[in-house]
C-alpha cells in the first residue's frame, strides 16, 4: 500500500523515507524514552498549578478540582493527535494546518490571532515578585515597584540564555524541565506528606471526581460550592451559578495541564526528540554545539508496508505511554500538590492589605509557611526561602518555554511556508530564523512588561482565557488535518475523535461563559 501526498497549496509535497525502527519500551531504554511528556509537564507546571490552582482551593477548597480533571483528560486526546501527525510526517501540527485549504497565508493570519496570548509575558513578572520577596525578606507591596519592574526585565532577558546551548534547542529544554519537575514536585510532596493534614489531602484529591460542583452565592453574599445535580434532585431547580470569579475559573481551567497553543508544541517536541519520522527530518539547532544539527524544510512520510506499519505500532506505544503514564499523572500531581500547600498554610499568611492583591498565591503560601506555628524560627526561614526558590523554578523555566514556543512555532512556519527561505537557506541555517524571532520576541516582551507593570495576575488571567479560545478552535483543525491528510489506516479512531471534539467544546464553552458574563457587558453598559 502506498501513501498519498497532500495538495501542495504553496508547500512542497512530503518526501518518502522508511519509518525508523523504535527501540523497545523498558527500563533499559528509559533515557531515550523520557522526553516530550516530561518537557510538556515541566512547561505546564506554571500558571494554573502554581497560581490559579492554589487560589481556587484557597477560595473553594477542593470542590472545583474536577475542572482540572476534565481539562487534563481533554488535553490528553488533543496531545495524542498532535503526536500522531508528527510521527507520520515529522512536521509540527501547524505545518499540517497550513496544508489545509484555502492557503497557508490564511492560516498564518489566524495563527497570529490565536497566538496573541503568548505576547503577554506574565510568568516572568511573577518570577520578579518572588526574587523581590527573597531580597526584601518579606512579601513585596505596591511600594516595591522600583525593584520588581527592573527584575521583570532581567528575568525576561535571562530566560533566553539556556536555549543558546545544547546542540538541539530541545535538549536544553528537556534538561531544564526535567530538573524543574523533580525540584517542584519533590518540595511539594515532602512538605505535603510531613505537614499537610489527611483531611486536606482528601479534600483536594476527592475534588478531582466531584463532577458537577459549581460556585453559588450564599445568603451572606459570599460563595459556596454545591453539586448541581444534587441541588436539582433536592429542590427541583438548577442552582444559579455565581459568575463573580468566572475569569479566574476560566484561567484555572485554561492553565490546567497546558492550554492554548502550547499543547500543539507537543508535535514539535516529538519531531525534535526523533520519534517516528522526526528522526528523518531533524531539529532546530542551538547556536552553541548545534553545528551538526539540521532541519528539513518539509516532512517525510513512509510507505504503508507491513514493516512500516509494525514500526508505527511501536512508535504509537511511545505516544500513549508518554501521555498516559508520564504527562497526565504528572499534571494531576502538579495541580494537587501546590493546592494542598495553599489550603494548609495560606491561612497563616500576613498578607491582608489591599495593596498586596497582585501578589501571587504562591507567595502567600510561602509567607504562611514562614508564619505557621509548626516550625521553629530558623526552619521557618529556611522553608520560606526554599518555597520562593521553588516558585522561581516554576515561573522562569515556564517563561523560557513560552519564549521558545513562540519562536519555534513561527520558525517552523517561515521555514516551510516561505518559498524564498526554502530556496535560499540550507538545512543547518534554520537557527538564524529561530534566534532572530526570539530576539524580537524578547524586545516586545520588554514593552509588554512595561504596559502591564504592577499587574502580573491580570496578565496571567488574560493569557489563560485567550488560550481557551485557541485550544478550542485548533481542536477542530487538528481533526480536520488527521482525518484528511493521513492515510486511512493511521487516522484517529472514533474514541480519539470524540475526545478531541469534547476538548474543543469544553474550551470554547468556557470562553463563551467568560465573554458572555464579563466581556460583553462592558460593551453594552
Amino acid at each position: 500500500m502506498t501513501t498519498s501526498s497532500p495538495p501542495q497549496r504553496g508547500i512542497p509535497p512530503w518526501e518518502i523515507a522508511d519509518l525508523p525502527e523504535p527501540q523497545p519500551l523498558g527500563l533499559r531504554n528509559w533515557a531515550s524514552f523520557i522526553g516530550p511528556g516530561i518537557v510538556m509537564m515541566g512547561i505546564q507546571i506554571g500558571g494554573g498549578e502554581w497560581l490559579f490552582g492554589p487560589a481556587i482551593t484557597a477560595r473553594y477548597g477542593g470542590g472545583l478540582m474536577w475542572l482540572a480533571t476534565v481539562a487534563i483528560i481533554a488535553q490528553v486526546f488533543y496531545n495524542i493527535e498532535c503526536g500522531r501527525y508528527a510521527l507520520y510526517c515529522g512536521e509540527p501540527i501547524f505545518t499540517g494546518f497550513m496544508r489545509l485549504p484555502p492557503s497557508p497565508r490564511f492560516w498564518i493570519g489566524l495563527m497570529m490571532l490565536m497566538n496573541s496570548a503568548a505576547l503577554i509575558p506574565g510568568l516572568s513578572s511573577h518570577g520578579a515578585t518572588m526574587i523581590a520577596a527573597l531580597y526584601l525578606d518579606r512579601p513585596p507591596t505596591a511600594a516595591d515597584k522600583w525593584l520588581i519592574d527592573p527584575l521583570a526585565y532581567i528575568c525576561l532577558a535571562g530566560v533566553a540564555l539556556p536555549v543558546l546551548i545544547g546542540g538541539k534547542v530541545y535538549n536544553m529544554l528537556q534538561a531544564v524541565m526535567t530538573a524543574k519537575v523533580f525540584v517542584v514536585l519533590g518540595f511539594c510532596l515532602i512538605i505535603g506528606v510531613t505537614c499537610v493534614s489527611y483531611s486536606s489531602w482528601w479534600n483536594v484529591f476527592s475534588g478531582f471526581v466531584k463532577f458537577g460542583n459549581v460556585p453559588v452565592t450564599d445568603s451572606q453574599g459570599g460563595e459556596i460550592v454545591v453539586n448541581a445535580v444534587a441541588h436539582r434532585w433536592e429542590t427541583g431547580a438548577w442552582p444559579v451559578i455565581s459568575v463573580a470569579n468566572i475569569v479566574m475559573l476560566g484561567a484555572f481551567a485554561g492553565y490546567a495541564g497546558g492550554g492554548g497553543l502550547a499543547n500543539s508544541t507537543y508535535s514539535n517536541f516529538v519531531r525534535d526528540k526523533g520519534w517516528g519520522m522526526g528522526q528523518q527530518v531533524g531539529a532546530i539547532p542551538s547556536v552553541v554545539s548545534g553545528h551538526q544539527v539540521s532541519l528539513s524544510h518539509v516532512g517525510k512520510v513512509f510507505e504503508l508496508t507491513s514493516d512500516n506499519l509494525r514500526r508505527w505500532k511501536g512508535w504509537w506505544r511511545y505516544i500513549l505511554t508518554d501521555q498516559l503514564i508520564i504527562w497526565a499523572p504528572g499534571c494531576f500531581m502538579g495541580m494537587a500538590l501546590p493546592a494542598l500547600l495553599s489550603m494548609q498554610f495560606a491561612q497563616y499568611s500576613t498578607i491582608t492589605s489591599p495593596e498586596q492583591t497582585q501578589v501571587a498565591q504562591s507567595i502567600i503560601t510561602a509567607d504562611g509557611i514562614r508564619n505557621a506555628a509548626f516550625f521553629s524560627p530558623k526552619i521557618a526561614q529556611v522553608l520560606w526561602v526554599v518555597a520562593l526558590f521553588t516558585g522561581l523554578m516554576v515561573m522562569l523555566p515556564s517563561q523560557m518555554a513560552i519564549v521558545d514556543d513562540f519562536s519555534r512555532r513561527w520558525t517552523d512556519t517561515i521555514w516551510t511556508a516561505n518559498s524564498r527561505v526554502r530556496d535560499s537557506m540550507h538545512a543547518h541555517q534554520v537557527k538564524w530564523i529561530y534566534y532572530f524571532i526570539l530576539s524580537m520576541y524578547i524586545l516586545w516582551s520588554f514593552v509588554c512588561a512595561y504596559l502591564f507593570r504592577g499587574a502580573p495576575k491580570l496578565m496571567t488571567e488574560i493569557i489563560a482565557n485567550l488560550n481557551n479560545v485557541a485550544l478550542g478552535i485548533t481542536s477542530f483543525q487538528l481533526l480536520w488535518v488527521n482525518h484528511t491528510l493521513l492515510p486511512r489506516p493511521l487516522r484517529p479512531r472514533w474514541y480519539n475523535t470524540t475526545g478531541v471534539i469534547a476538548c474543543g467544546m469544553f474550551y470554547l464553552g468556557l470562553s463563551a461563559l467568560v465573554f458572555g458574563y464579563k466581556i460583553w457587558p462592558m460593551f453594552v453598559s
